[in-house]
């Protein structure tokens, strides 16, 4: 399966690939419900021995109190990366007394919206307006597509890549535009491609009778308390997951930075009349941060992301403006049930491979039928991924999932060979392989394995997650941290704390004007 290095350099019309280049930056942040011994979402709020979540840096929450979310910082060594995601779940686990972390990205039995605690980030103004943030999205969207978990994988070259490789593109613009269009580039081929994705590592194929309550859906019993689709493979990523009506019309273009953030910008400036009808404010109490479209940038729901670390009080598209795009955001991941980080080294290995190809191989401009025929494939993969008769659709035609998946694979043979070379390994290609396999038998994908091991365990959802959650929670407190790193973390939650009361006490203004000032930009 393995190419040769000058095959690899012929197919990226490149001179040379130096092994510097190679030293990948990758960062992970993974989301995970706090539940009881019962396995019903927890109801305490956040434990004051994991620091602010407001300023805590590995660990904070995303949309509930019950919601975690763990941050690791960008490394070059994959080891590293997960073991530092292994280390806050360690830390973590240690300090929930009898929580556990719930394993599937589909969240456990709930009766109501009202049993979902919103996040609290403290009474300071920035720690208001978060929460407020999250009480938008519960009235818009209702709280139960909220807390469905997922998994965002960080992806960047490293520095000494960009100039050499600006020189054989012969690009005669500045550093900064030059990353900035070839992080464009990988993310309009991601976008193409971000189906195989779904398909290869969707795990939520099923869900609790009481996630759709009251709602319309398609989906088919699996037994007394579970509903599920034959060949789902991550309905977390469907109608029922992370979807916006109201967001379905809007064509993001990728061809350039300034259009990308020209289309959210006058999402966020556009009033919208479901939105309006809610009201920002309800008898003096605040309901959502503005009635347009879009509250924030991160409201817009999309499979990858650009990115660009912020400054204290900067706003994310002002800084992707200035300093351009730095990273990418990979959103396309469900958390992996059967492995304790919910990700794992061949993942990461593939997901490396994945996107070096989409950097590095030609990537036209994308278009409005483009784009929408790509939400339609993924939609296809969503609900129907593992049907070895599915057919997606490129440039208008018909082409069946497993011949279109061959097909990408043989050519990440090309990226995955490049990264063996230089690192002195097959491991890559081993990854590669792995994925191949699942091709033609979508029994070896999490979704399928999750349905054949409900099936002959005869196990309803909740029965599967519950015991994944009980084996991965007992792995982590079974294995106690290391005394320096224990204590790295403990420092670390303490002075989020402090950090968070001295931005408490610097607040000036009356939260009313400092949001008012928000929404216009000062």
């Amino acid at each position: 399966m393995a190419k040769s290095f000058s095959d690899c350099l012929q197919r990226y019309r490149l001179p040379d690939f130096e092994a510097h280049w190679g030293a990948i930056q990758r960062g992970i942040e993974k989301e995970s419900l706090r539940v009881t011994p019962a396995g019903v979402i927890a109801q305490t709020e956040h434990p004051t021995a994991l620091g602010s979540a407001l300023t805590n840096p590995y660990i904070t929450t995303d949309f509930s109190e019950s919601l975690l979310e763990f941050i690791t910082p960008a490394f070059q060594d994959m080891d590293k990366c997960l073991q530092v995601l292994e280390d806050i779940h360690r830390f973590t686990l240690h300090k929930l007394d009898q929580e556990v972390l719930w394993v599937s990205s589909m969240p456990c039995p709930l009766q109501a919206d009202l049993h979902i605690p919103l996040a609290q980030y403290g009474p300071s103004n920035i720690g208001r307006m978060k929460t407020l943030y999250r009480s938008g999205l519960h009235h818009r969207y209702g709280s139960l597509m909220q807390i469905i978990a997922g998994l965002h994988y960080n992806f960047s070259m490293p520095e000494s890549f960009w100039p050499a490789y600006q020189d054989i593109c012969e690009h005669r613009g500045s550093l900064q535009d030059f990353r900035t269009e070839k992080y464009l580039h990988l993310i309009r081929n991601f976008h193409r491609f971000s189906w195989l994705l779904i398909y290869l590592f969707g795990a939520s194929p099923a869900a609790c009778k009481c996630f759709v309550a009251g709602r319309e859906h398609q989906l088919q019993e699996f037994d007394q308390h579970s509903l599920y689709l034959p060949h789902a493979t991550c309905l977390r990523m469907g109608n029922l997951g992370y979807k916006s009506a109201a967001q379905q019309s809007l064509f993001v273009c990728y061809n350039e930075l300034e259009s990308y953030v020209d289309c959210l910008a006058r999402a966020m400036q556009t009033p919208y009349p479901e939105y309006e009808a809610i009201g920002q404010q309800r008898d003096g109490e605040f309901l959502q941060i503005n009635t347009n479209l879009l509250q924030l940038e991160n409201e817009f729901y999309s499979t990858i992301r650009p990115k660009r670390s912020v400054k204290s009080g900067e706003r994310p598209l002002d800084a992707l403006t200035e300093r351009g795009i730095e990273y990418v955001e990979i959103r396309a991941l469900d958390l992996n049930p059967f492995v304790p980080l919910g990700i794992d080294e061949q993942q990461v290995r593939f997901l490396d491979s994945f996107l070096l190809h989409c950097l590095l191989a030609p990537s036209p401009q994308c278009n409005e039928q483009e784009f929408f025929e790509v939400a339609d494939n993924i939609a296809r993969v969503v609900e129907r991924g593992r049907d070895p008769q599915l057919q997606l659709h490129l440039e208008g035609r018909g082409k069946s999932l497993r011949d279109w998946a061959s097909e990408l694979c043989q050519e990440f043979e090309y990226s995955a060979s490049l990264l063996d070379s230089i690192h002195e390994t097959d491991l890559y290609n081993a990854s590669l392989t792995a994925q191949v396999d699942k091709i033609s038998n979508p029994e070896l994908t999490p979704s399928g394995r999750m349905l054949k091991e409900m099936t002959e365990g005869q196990l309803s959802f909740f029965e599967f997650s519950m015991q994944q959650s009980r084996i991965h929670s007992d792995y982590f407190r079974e294995n106690g941290l290391n005394p320096d790193t224990d204590a790295h973390m403990e420092e670390t939650s303490r002075l989020s704390l402090r950090k968070q009361t001295e931005i408490e006490a610097t607040d000036s203004l009356p939260f009313a004007e400092f949001l008012r000032r928000w929404n216009e930009g000062g």
